[in-house]
């Protein structure tokens, strides 16, 4: 099966259904030819067709235009909120003028108050009694007036603070709304960037020969010990990956394959970038980054033989708790472009806080075995779809790694794609090198 169209499937199933975790590994019974040919016809039969993949690429770019405009929408609404014109500003600013004038009041009001008690007081033994009275009438009608002033300013005062809270709410709501969307053309754009280019290699495969095809070998384990169940951030985390050739024959080169994906407890947000992992071996002791999802290189791992992988994991210290899946896989490519890998498998775990104290934690369990539906929430993808060969450090096939060296070059299938179609699709990891060192 052309890799391309491959990588067209993925990307075009990841853009046309609301699940955006997926794995493209061809779910085979068993590993037998007429199994895997079945598999094959089944795939051929499955790809998208050039109008297809136009029609989730039309989509994607109306996903895409819609996200900015929903942004721009969300701006000018909340540049309208933040604007000292905005009504409920303004109310605001009247309903606080309006307590100052009644603050006011009530202190003019309180002064002629006590203008008028001092007259009374004042007044001599020899007043008459009209002049008497006019006194105490206008202490009277003084704390008359004063009272009034008083409820007037209590009013006013709870006017403006109702107004005040009003508008500080529409300001804090618009604001909100706007952070929901800020980030989504961005995230659309990536989208509509892998539909385009699943579109674009559909149709460059149409005047290309079919690359060799790769078949699911069930007999190719990779198994995690080591890995907590509960991880901490701004921790280091020491586990190993054992790669074993449960088959007849040699592999001439093996790549283990090992990602991480996490979001923060909501689910919504992808915290993948908080996670940097390391490989190192004792052909190859000093510590390497794993490159996409590529931990080394075993060259050859002979019939039966087994390769450890010791890994290191580092979480930023910033990321926030969630919940997380290790993803990991291994796939072979042999000097006659024979090639094939196993199905991903998902460890689960917990990510806490960073300074979160964990007593007694069991190590995580393998889950599922990924299949060809979507499962999982969202992720952004890693991987590669080439590696660059490199002089091996165990001439002698007993299964130790040799580093690539090379970046990964699977295509960023955007966050549409996700960390399965990057790391637990076989075909799209090893159908793309036909021997080491040749292009996809």
């Amino acid at each position: 099966m052309n890799i391309r169209r491959i990588l067209a499937t993925a990307v075009a199933a990841a853009v046309t259904t609301p699940v955006i975790l997926l794995s493209v590994t061809p779910a085979l019974a068993d590993a037998n030819p007429s199994a895997a040919s079945r598999a094959q016809q089944q795939g051929e039969r499955d790809k998208p067709s050039i109008e297809e993949l136009e029609k989730a690429a039309e989509k994607a770019q109306k996903a895409y235009d819609d996200a900015v405009a929903a942004r721009e929408a969300a701006r000018v609404v909340l540049e309208a909120a933040l604007s000292d014109e905005a009504p409920l500003t303004v109310a605001a600013k009247n309903a606080r003028k309006e307590a100052a004038d009644a603050a006011t009041a009530k202190e003019n009001a309180d002064k002629a108050l006590a203008d008028a008690q001092a007259a009374l007081a004042a007044l001599p033994e020899t007043a008459t009694p009209e002049e008497k009275a006019a006194a105490e009438k206008a202490v009277a009608d003084a704390e008359a007036a004063a009272v009034s002033a008083e409820e007037a300013k209590t009013t006013a005062d709870a006017k403006a603070a109702t107004a005040g809270q009003v508008a500080d709410d529409a300001r804090v709501a618009a604001a909100r709304e706007y952070s929901k969307v800020q980030n989504a053309p961005e995230e659309a754009l990536k989208a509509k960037e892998a539909a385009d280019k699943a579109l674009a290699d559909a149709k460059k495969e149409e005047t290309e020969p079919d690359e060799p095809g790769c078949v699911f070998e069930s007999k190719l384990s990779t198994v995690v010990t080591g890995l907590p169940s509960k991880i901490v951030a701004a921790s280091t985390t020491d586990f190993s990956l054992r790669v074993t050739n449960g088959t007849d024959k040699t592999l001439d080169e093996v790549s283990p394959r090992v990602y991480f994906h996490a979001t923060d407890k909501g689910g919504y947000n992808v915290i993948d970038d908080a996670f940097h992992l390391q490989w190192s071996t004792t052909a190859s002791p000093a510590w390497k980054n794993v490159q996409g999802s590529t931990a080394g290189s075993i060259r050859p791992l002979k019939a039966g033989a087994h390769a450890d992988v010791k890994l290191r994991l580092k979480v930023d210290a910033e990321a926030p708790a969630g919940h997380g899946l290790a993803f990991v896989a291994g796939d072979y490519v042999n000097d006659d472009e024979s090639c094939g890998g196993n199905m991903s498998t998902e460890y689960e775990f917990e990510l806490l806080a960073a300074g979160s104290a964990v007593d007694d934690v069991d190590d995580a369990k393998p889950g599922k075995t990924t299949p060809d539906t979507p499962h999982t929430p969202d992720s952004k993808p890693q991987g590669g779809t080439s590696t660059t060969p490199v002089d091996s450090a165990d001439p002698a096939g007993t299964g130790s790694l040799a580093s690539t060296g090379s970046p990964s070059a699977l295509p960023q299938l955007a966050a549409a794609a996700g960390a399965a179609a990057a790391l637990g699709a076989v075909v799209v990891f090893v159908g793309r090198r036909q021997k080491a060192g040749s292009a996809s």
